[in-house]
């Protein structure tokens, strides 16, 4: 196929993985988290009274600065500019897949289904993370660019490459950083010339993020990277990012992992004469690193307690396990297919869909789960030169059949009706509090679409892995409010610790008069 087909079929399938399977949200996870610092960085005067904003994490990532630079050149706004990127970002990587299967030696065909069906994502438990992000977060942006980078690696595009894995490294380092490790030594044997000038343009990103980070030094507290977490840190990120220590997993997760790497490697080692030596290095390597970030993250977190662990989450390496296992798998079906082994490639390919179709394995597959994925891998085996229709068909049976609803829809119109009358009828320094919304994330999504303030809330509350004083502010005030409950005496109190409103249940009225009410909110002013 012709360049322009190509790019043609990579949007369309971004396309379908956008609106269809596995989807996108926003305001829902972390994007909540890095709106709120833009608006901020954009306009110092809005969420002024908010922590999280007056604390951005952002200082070692270009991803604040291209947002801004994207919404400051078109002039539309942060969500429609994050989302056209991430929609681009997606159709970079399904590019990258493309480009990893034509390596492996499978036709266009064979090497759309292979896109097709490594598109459908998978959640990584224990580290909860996704191989396709849902919201345009850093790690959306950078992860397919990645992706990217292997496949053009893959056909010894050493400059391209190169170029993917910078983007990738600026936007997000702990994401890209794998990427270039083994990329760097895959140059290092090839030819210590061809080395000089990747390992350039990597030396570059370094030293643009440093530069960047400078410039925001004063923009609130800075990083400890090189520092020991003290007992109450530790206490208080077993709390809130309990997901970042692996003593905290429950056994057969650690197992679940094991026998997903073993399978992946079982998978290489049916198609290992197919695939070339540089991407043979990111295949396997890769996942060997996800299997060792394991024991690593034990010693360097666990034990040694080093500050910049939590930072990089080096434990979001495993999702190279999980994706290397869909790409492997479904090669090895094709080439069993090929040998007309109908048995063995309908086991390939249904690992291949198994991830998608049962987002969080725990135990047995349930029976309508468990006969989708055996139709989808016995219908691609059945469907020959027609596959990729049955992996195109597995973007809508898998939601439709098998039940598999990867996040709620959480914006709700009580929710736009109280965020409206916030950003209308309120001062712009208000701060608000939710202090029975417990580990919701609604007060998140109020804080952007109000632009107002929230004096604390649970999601921001995944910041204390960055900073050490924004934790103990966080823990201050959600011990003072949704940490011990709403009672009928706290109203005044709240005054005293400067916040304006408190957003309570509908069904919790108390015996004043709201400011404002619908069916599902009641709101009161603390003075």
């Amino acid at each position: 196929m012709k360049f322009p087909a190509v790019g043609a079929m990579c949007l369309a399938i971004a396309l379908l993985t956008f609106f269809q399977f596995p989807g996108h949200t926003w305001l829902q996870q972390d994007s909540q988290i890095y709106t709120a610092i833009l608006e901020h960085l954009r306009d110092p005067s809005v969420l002024s009274n908010d922590p999280l904003a007056q604390k951005p994490h952002v200082a070692y990532t270009l991803y604040d600065e291209a947002a801004r630079l994207a919404r400051a050149a078109t002039g539309l706004s942060f969500r429609t500019v994050l989302e056209a990127g991430q929609i681009a970002a997606r159709a970079t990587g399904v590019w990258g897949l493309y480009l990893i299967a034509v390596a492996l030696g499978l036709s266009g065909a064979q090497a759309w289904l292979t896109a097709g069906i490594v598109s459908l994502g998978a959640r990584i438990a224990g580290p909860e993370v996704l191989t396709i992000e849902y919201e345009p977060t850093p790690r959306a942006m950078a992860l397919p660019l990645v992706v990217c980078a292997i496949g053009l690696a893959g056909h010894r595009r050493w400059m391209a490459a190169s170029a993917a894995g910078a983007a990738a490294f600026l936007l997000h380092p702990p994401t890209a950083l794998a990427f270039w490790v083994v990329f760097l030594l895959v140059l290092l044997r090839d030819s210590r010339r061809r080395l000089v000038w990747p390992a350039v343009l990597f030396l570059a990103s370094i030293a643009v993020l440093l530069v960047a980070s400078r410039a925001q030094a004063g923009a609130g507290e800075a990083q400890d990277l090189f520092s020991r977490l003290t007992p109450d840190q530790v206490r208080l990120q077993h709390f809130r990012t309990a997901y970042n220590w692996i003593s905290t997993w429950p056994p057969k997760l650690l197992v679940l992992w094991l026998v997903l790497f073993a399978l992946a490697v079982a998978a290489y080692a049916r198609v290992r004469a197919k695939v070339p030596p540089e991407l043979r290095a990111f295949l396997v390597g890769l996942p060997i690193l996800g299997l060792v970030s394991m024991p690593a993250s034990w010693l360097l977190l666990e034990q040694s307690r080093w500050s910049l662990v939590p930072q990089a989450q080096p434990l979001r390496l495993l999702l190279f396990v999980a994706w290397s296992l869909q790409i492997l798998a479904t090669a090895a079906a094709i080439h069993a297919a090929g040998r007309k082994s109908r048995l063995e490639a309908i086991f390939w390919f249904a690992l291949a869909y198994m991830l998608p179709v049962e987002p969080v394995i725990g135990g047995w597959l349930e029976a309508a789960r468990l006969a989708l994925l055996l139709a989808l891998a016995a219908g691609t085996v059945l469907a020959r030169q027609y596959a990729p229709a049955v992996a195109l068909a597995a973007f809508f049976a898998i939601p439709a059949v098998g039940g598999v609803v990867n996040y709620p829809h959480l914006h709700t119109d009580e929710l736009a009706q109280l965020s409206t009358w916030a950003r209308v009828a309120t001062p712009r320094d208000a701060v608000f509090v939710f202090p029975a919304a417990g580990h919701s994330v609604d007060p998140g999504i109020f804080r952007c679409d109000a632009r107002r303030a929230l004096y604390v809330d649970w999601k921001s509350g995944g910041q204390v892995n960055y900073f050490r004083q924004f934790g103990e502010q966080w823990w201050f005030r959600w011990q003072q409010t949704a940490g011990r409950g709403f009672q009928l005496s706290d109203l005044p109190r709240y005054g005293g610790l400067g916040i304006s409103y408190a957003v309570l249940n509908a069904a919790q009225k108390l015996p004043q008069p709201p400011v404002f009410e619908n069916s599902r909110y009641a709101v009161y002013a603390t003075r």
